[in-house]
């Protein structure tokens, strides 16, 4: 495939202009997408609903009916099948297994929101059933994981929206950004810092019963058996209602066993933007350094050396040397979000903000109008589930597209295992391989459990 048809995948044209507002109705919204009548509107499924599926699915129900709900927690999954109800008017099917959603012909997509461990499976099996997919961040728990979506997309045609929402919505603060750098308000880039936060140690965590309404064995599903751990403590707050420590809900991304920390949780957000503004989206980074970090617990040879407590990263600042000299750092401390500095000025972005020098001279010289869409490739919406809908009658790509994903959570996939293995990594881009480093690649994939396994 070539580098600009890959491109224009990325860029595609967007033709619907704004659809967030609660005082959208129908035939201004869907028939903006080619849907002439109610019947037309889209059948979506949600596969996994705590916290964020809940989110994506909320602000989706414009735009598209649900027509089924798949959840391993047979509570949650109650839950969200009343509160679907009470929103449009029809109770959707309700699933404890993925795979009986896939097999409907009258599901054309599916949104993912599933533990990150799980992500892959069910992306590649829905996109061979025919289904579109919205996945959410990250999308891959390792980088060959990556490199199979690509493959299916390419062979299945279907359209592919990652979930990293900053590139439509918050504000457009993100867009501005990419947009001050393109036209050169802060000169030649030479630093970009993302600041993601960082993850609390735990306690050590012992086997506990596993909750009645959870399926555990299914919960775990690609990656190794174990048993279910929490202390009684409980979570408040967002992801509340679970144990605060627990190696399930809402603790998965403490484990690398599940997820990748903060470097692929904020990290897929912030580095992502940071890739995009300096023209890094087809590339990568040629060494990463974990400069200084803490992790949870002791590792030998990669791995933790105990089960009982989280073990990702608590603290650290990895440098990652990407091309055109542009130093990129990624780092626990500082105030969440991007820090872009060049050899004509700085400027801070994050959900709630965009400032500094570059920014405010913005009053007496404004960017060239238009300079949002050119970043976007077409009028911007206000919501990423407009854009992929928008997408799939198109059957271009959207916006967060698969391929610029990856190239990007690559940078974090590298970080973690410099991390795990405490040492520099040099990467090459083009073969998207570790150079020789034998042990370092073999955390570029991982096994999965039998019975689980995906069909490449």
């Amino acid at each position: 495939m070539s580098h600009s048809h890959r491109t224009t995948r990325r860029r595609f044209l967007q033709s619907l202009a704004v659809a967030g507002g609660a005082s959208v109705v129908w035939p201004s919204v869907c028939r903006a997408f080619g849907y002439q009548s109610p019947s037309e509107r889209p059948v979506f499924a949600t596969i996994g609903l705590r916290n964020q599926g809940w989110a994506i699915t909320e602000k989706t129900f414009k735009f598209a009916d649900f027509a089924a709900l798949v959840d391993v927690d047979s509570k949650v999954l109650g839950t969200f099948v009343e509160k679907t109800e009470q929103v449009q008017g029809k109770k959707p099917d309700a699933y404890k297994d993925y795979r009986q959603v896939l097999d409907r012909q009258d599901i054309d997509a599916v949104m993912i929101a599933t533990p990150d461990h799980w992500h892959t499976k069910i992306a590649v099996e829905a996109m061979r059933a025919g289904k579109d997919v919205y996945c959410e961040k990250p999308l891959t728990l390792t980088i060959d994981e990556g490199k199979l979506i690509e493959k299916v997309v390419e062979e299945t045609g279907r359209v592919f929206q990652v979930g990293t929402m900053q590139r439509t919505e918050c504000g457009h603060f993100f867009l501005q950004a990419v947009a001050l750098v393109k036209h050169g308000r802060i000169g030649t880039v030479q630093k970009v810092t993302c600041a993601i936060g960082g993850m609390p140690s735990s306690p050590v965590i012992p086997v506990a019963p596993v909750p009645e309404e959870l399926d555990w064995e299914f919960w775990l599903g690609p990656v190794p058996q174990v048993p279910y751990r929490a202390l009684p403590e409980m979570r408040t707050g967002y992801g509340g209602g679970v144990p605060l420590y627990s190696n399930g809900h809402y603790s998965f991304r403490n484990w690398h066993e599940y997820s990748g920390g903060k470097l692929t949780d904020w990290g897929a957000h912030h580095v992502d933007i940071a890739c995009w503004a300096i023209g890094a989206s087809d590339t990568g980074p040629s060494k990463i350094a974990p400069v200084q970090f803490k992790l949870g617990c002791d590792y030998q040879d990669g791995y933790p050396v105990v089960d009982d407590r989280y073990n990702v990263a608590t603290e650290f600042t990895i440098r990652a040397d990407m091309p055109n000299n542009v130093e990129m750092i990624i780092a626990s401390e500082g105030d969440n979000g991007i820090l872009f500095e060049g050899t004509e000025g700085r400027f801070f972005v994050s959900r709630g903000r965009i400032s500094g020098t570059p920014v405010e001279a913005l009053e007496n010289n404004p960017l060239p109008e238009g300079a949002l869409e050119e970043v976007y490739g077409g009028t911007i919406s206000e919501n990423h589930s407009v854009n992929f809908i928008e997408c799939m009658k198109t059957r271009k790509q959207p916006i967060s597209d698969v391929w610029s994903h990856n190239r990007m959570l690559e940078i974090c996939h590298l970080s973690n295992i410099a991390m795990r293995l405490g040492r520099e990594l040099n990467w090459d881009p083009v073969r998207r391989e570790i150079v020789g480093d034998d042990q370092a690649n073999s955390f570029l994939a991982r096994e999965y459990r039998q019975g689980y396994e995906i069909e490449a």
